[in-house]
């Protein structure tokens, strides 16, 4: 159980560098794709900022996600509801 514990942290790692990654490749995509001439789709700059509109909250939970997996906050997860902390 405590090997996957570790695997769990190390995958948090993965996430916090793969995120911003992903949105700096989205970003760089776009300077690049953006022409004020192009014909087809890619070419405009509407569909970029719908893009990133859509996949930036998604990297900053998978930052999130990360950084709690790295503390340990998912080591122990409750298999049934009597599990659960009472207040």
């Amino acid at each position: 159980m405590k090997k996957f514990n570790v695997f769990k942290r190390y995958f948090g790692l993965v996430f916090l560098f793969i995120a911003p990654l992903i949105i700096y490749e989205l970003v760089n995509g776009a300077v690049q794709h953006i022409r004020t001439g192009g014909n087809k789709d890619i070419h405009n700059p509407v569909v970029w900022v719908i893009i990133l509109a859509i996949f930036t909250p998604v990297a900053i939970g998978l930052v999130i996600f990360g950084w709690y997996a790295y503390r340990g906050e998912y080591d122990w997860l409750p298999e049934k509801s009597q599990d659960l902390d009472e207040p």
